[in-house]
């Protein structure tokens, strides 16, 4: 019986070898800075949120509809410490230890009017309010208009007129200047609702 021998495979040439190893160590190369550049990303990452969670409160909102439709329950919101604080802006404060963000209407010696359908006077001119707000409603109302805000203090209410628990009722009242904390700087939560709300 015949032996069968084996034909040796063709080597390759010296460029063609020169050229495998350039591409591997291409690859290896590749590979390491994609490392380097997610642990960079996964560390300014978490630098980030260590910041956030001490410097700036982080807000869920929980079971209150106070806010909505801008704000709904699931949100989180970072917010920022400010006394920059006016008419229009939405501001987190804290009442009975938590902290709840309420839209300010109106200021110190303000006159606010809030007739049967819910539509806000302040010092005589109705709000514009259809930006932020998806129907006008009364709410729970229990003060007497015309309701002149004391001094220091803000009259808010919360977008979901008809829902929220704010200035309107006596037991809740207005908000001094010393209890606001800051306005929401962003909405970081859901993700498909990222939001920058500027301060």
């Amino acid at each position: 019986m015949a032996r069968k021998t084996r034909k040796a495979d063709k080597l390759p040439e010296l460029n063609e070898i020169e050229t495998e190893m350039s591409q591997v160590r291409s690859k290896g190369k590749f590979r390491q800075a994609l490392k380097g550049t997610f642990g960079t990303f996964v560390i300014v990452a978490a630098l980030a949120v260590i910041i956030a969670f001490i410097f700036l409160p982080v807000l869920r909102i929980t079971n209150g509809h106070n806010m909505e439709p801008g704000l709904q329950p699931g949100d989180i919101v970072v917010l920022v410490k400010t006394d920059d604080v006016k008419t229009g802006d939405v501001c987190g404060f804290y009442f009975n230890n938590k902290l709840l963000l309420r839209r300010v209407i109106a200021g110190e010696g303000d006159k606010v009017e809030i007739d049967e359908k819910g539509y806000v006077k302040v010092n005589g001119e109705f709000l514009e309010e259809d930006g932020y707000i998806s129907e006008h409603a009364l709410g729970q109302c229990d003060i007497d208009f015309p309701f002149r805000v004391p001094a220091g203090q803000f009259f808010v209410m919360g977008d979901n007129r008809d829902f929220a628990f704010d200035s309107r009722a006596t037991n809740f009242g207005c908000v001094s200047q010393e209890e606001i904390y800051g306005k929401p700087m962003a909405r970081i939560y859901p993700f498909d609702r990222l939001t920058w709300f500027g301060f």
